[in-house]
């Protein structure tokens, strides 16, 4: 652990780009240094790793450097730069924490712990008056959920004296499965659990929905995997009603996606509708859907940060994300254009993204659970398809608008981040076997 907190704290003192990067690849080389592909990486007493966790913490400190790269207004504007820089340090540091843990106290702990540093992006950073409504929903929505897990916690411990994950199986309650399952599923989010999720993307600053999109949504999924060998035996009776309520909660979201002129509110829509195919691949008990959910989280986490950030870039330029007004930009903006084209096919599912492999994986998965979720998937892949080619058509294309004035051209620097964003959502596609194997 001591390597860690050694790079946390130079991580602080250093803003500089490029000293970032040489510290961010350190970092990875290090966890990748001792790592058995085959068993836990023992760290500490309470602290190990393995495949999942691992991805999960290079995924965090990518997307955290990209946010450091991405939010130039903060530093231009002096809007409390060192303690915005504390602030991701804290997330950084409480992400790693939470995915090396395995008691799951600790992991309690820290999964609602990780809430305050967004909770602080948001109404600290956030553009409009009601940054503060949106926190509040995201600070009620996952506590009143996630407080019962507590007292499950408890009885676990009363059942088994142990709070190691990986030595807990087979719990015959379904009040656990209950309470276990739902404080997951809203940090997720589920369709109807899923409002303060779209108030905190809309409220938030490019960095706040970042790291909401690209880490805290993998919280839930990766809290699901973690706990699902608790309670195997409900997991078997009840689990279809959990999949076929996420898919048919997609596809009502999917069609709603097409209703929105919010750029913003669109993209976070369409980061609910494939959480929706990643419920129902941790919940079909399958390795293929437990390994196309880890592929997906990847994938998503890296692609939807991406179409924040495009979508933060137009904002900054044109002071305003409605599509009514962001017309034509092919015209204005033709490289920006091939940005977009490349994130809005990565995020359909187009060869090779990730996502591709993740969205292969899962319907397999989902399939061969029941037959009759055919029709639903095929309705959830074919409106995301529409609602990504509706998005590129209506902000590239069209008549420009007659009052814009002058603005600042793209920067070498967002399109460094974009590329960082893109790189490796595309060629991990390659090493696939490896992924699998390691799953």
């Amino acid at each position: 652990m001591l390597k860690f907190i050694f790079f946390f704290f130079f991580f602080f003192f250093f803003s500089n780009y490029w000293f970032l990067f040489m510290l961010v690849f350190l970092l990875i080389y290090l966890l990748l240094m001792n790592f058995n592909i085959f068993n836990f990486f023992n760290l500490s007493m309470m602290f190990s790793m393995d495949i999942l966790s691992m991805g999960l913490m290079i995924l965090s400190l990518w997307i955290i450097l990209l946010m450091v790269m991405s939010t130039d207004l903060i530093y231009y504007k002096n809007l409390n730069v060192k303690f915005y820089l504390f602030n991701l340090l804290f997330m950084l540091g409480l992400l790693f924490m939470v995915f090396l843990s395995m008691n799951i106290f600790i992991f309690y702990l820290l999964f609602e712990i990780s809430l305050i540093p967004v909770l602080l992006l948001i109404m600290g950073w956030g553009y409009q008056v009601d940054r503060v409504q949106a926190g509040i929903y995201l600070l009620f929505y996952t506590l009143f959920l996630s407080l019962p897990m507590l007292i499950g916690i408890v009885y676990l411990y009363f059942s088994f004296n142990c709070m190691i994950m990986y030595l807990i199986n087979n719990v015959d309650n379904m009040i656990l499965y209950l309470i276990f399952t739902m404080s997951f599923l809203v940090k997720m989010p589920m369709f109807l659990f899923h409002l303060w999720l779209l108030k905190a993307h809309v409220e938030s600053p490019v960095s706040g929905s970042m790291i909401l999109a690209g880490i805290m949504l993998k919280l839930g999924g990766y809290g699901l995997i973690r706990t699902m060998n608790f309670y195997l035996l409900n997991s078997l009776n009840l689990n279809f009603f959990f999949i076929i309520f996420s898919l048919i909660g997609g596809v009502y979201l999917a069609l709603v996606c097409l209703l929105q002129i919010d750029m913003k509110l669109l993209i976070a829509m369409s980061s609910i509708v494939h959480m929706s195919m990643v419920i129902g691949g941790i919940m079909s008990l399958n390795f293929f859907g437990m390994m196309g959910s880890y592929v997906l989280m990847l994938g998503h986490g890296l692609c939807s940060s991406g179409m924040f950030l495009l979508a933060n870039i137009l904002y900054e330029r044109l002071l305003s994300r409605s599509m009514l007004l962001n017309k034509g930009l092919i015209n204005l903006f033709p490289l920006l254009s091939f940005w977009w084209f490349l994130m809005i096919s990565s995020n359909m599912a187009s060869p090779p993204s990730l996502n591709l492999l993740g969205e292969i994986s899962l319907m397999i998965a989902i399939i061969s659970y029941s037959k009759y979720f055919l029709f639903i998937l095929f309705s959830l892949n074919f409106f995301s398809a529409v609602y990504n080619l509706y998005l590129y058509s209506f902000t590239q294309h069209g008549k420009l608008l007659d009052n814009l004035l002058s603005f600042n051209m793209i920067m070498s620097r967002e399109y460094l981040v974009l590329l960082l964003h893109w790189l490796p959502l595309n060629i991990l596609f390659f090493s696939f076997d490896f992924i699998f194997l390691m799953s």
